[in-house]
């Protein structure tokens, strides 16, 4: 891929534009923000360590110039504020949704056939607005939130049974946040159900955890997280520009499957050169259902906040 463009050179922005880069993922890689200096600050920074991790790729910062991000393939969106102790996600929907509607008008300006991946929180709505913001097809727009949740799951999962992460395969569904649903049925260690190998109360307090894995961060912190959510969306772009067909759970539009139209949420879906290729519809028993359409609903109340906005 010629070029790929990582909006927003905070924390989570900037830990994105390196694991890009010394994957050697394009020819450039421009990192954007609007604050003077910064980009350009991280972006030579990590150019610099291309002699010690051996990649090719140029990268560069700008300063809101958008001339510069041009014939982009992929689009990481990372603008917005961060969220503080005691802000939940739905408190930061009015000063982001402006802040990601100006970006995605300015992305699809200068780069009408990009891939759009959302990092901005509340991620749900933040990828439904930049949805509505760029009217291009809707597997050209989707939000990273799954790959890193499961990320954590997988974690706890392996430190409790002391083994390695890599050896953990897991779902998750629905929103980013509280409402997320863990999948313990979809959950095994090589194999094996994890149910067979953690005790019940230990797994529903791995799940709760994963549930609050941002707000652990923030407390611990007190900002959010960006070595995970960074690398996260790194895989996305990778799986994207070396179309791997690779099956991971981001925020997809949904149509009609899981019996949920006109949102966004969390399934697993085949992601490749065209994005998302295939949302995968799992048969799920009447909890999971029940759990997934709850995650909906408080979507969707979020949602109807941004629609008070009247700003799409």
């Amino acid at each position: 891929m010629d070029k790929i463009t990582v909006v927003g050179a905070g924390n989570v922005g900037a830990t994105c534009a390196d694991v890009i880069a010394r994957k050697d993922l394009a020819k450039e890689v421009v990192l954007l923000d609007i604050k003077p200096g910064v980009s350009e600050g991280k972006a030579l920074d990590i150019w610099q360590t291309a002699p010690l991790e051996g990649f090719n790729n140029r990268i560069k910062g700008v300063t809101n110039d958008y001339s510069a991000t041009a014939g982009s393939g992929v689009v990481v969106i990372t603008s917005g504020l961060p969220r503080k102790p005691g802000m939940s996600r739905d408190d930061l929907i009015k000063v982001n949704a402006g802040i990601v509607k100006s970006v995605t008008e300015q992305v699809i300006a200068s780069s009408p056939d990009a891939i759009i991946i959302v990092v901005s929180n509340p991620l749900d709505v933040m990828t439904y607005t930049a949805y509505k913001t760029a009217k291009t097809k809707s597997n050209k727009v989707f939000g990273m939130a799954g790959v890193l949740d499961t990320a954590r799951y997988k974690v706890f999962i392996a430190d409790e049974l002391g083994v390695s992460p890599n050896d953990v395969q897991a779902l998750l569904l629905g929103g980013h946040g509280d409402s997320m649903v863990p999948l313990p049925r979809y959950t095994s260690v090589s194999g094996i159900p994890v149910t067979e190998l953690v005790a019940e109360d230990k797994l529903a307090a791995i799940i709760e955890r994963t549930k609050k894995g941002g707000g652990e961060l923030v407390n611990l912190m007190g900002t959010s997280a960006w070595y995970a959510p960074g690398t996260s969306a790194a895989l996305m772009v990778e799986a994207i520009v070396r179309d791997q067909k690779k099956i991971v759970p981001v925020c997809a539009y949904l149509n009609g499957e899981y019996g949920q139209k006109d949102i966004y949420l969390g399934v697993p879906v085949v992601l490749g050169k065209n994005g998302v290729e295939k949302v995968i519809e799992l048969k799920l028993n009447n909890e999971e259902k029940a759990l997934l359409d709850t995650s909906a609903d408080s979507v969707k109340k979020v949602m109807a906040v941004l629609d008070e906005m009247n700003i799409l």
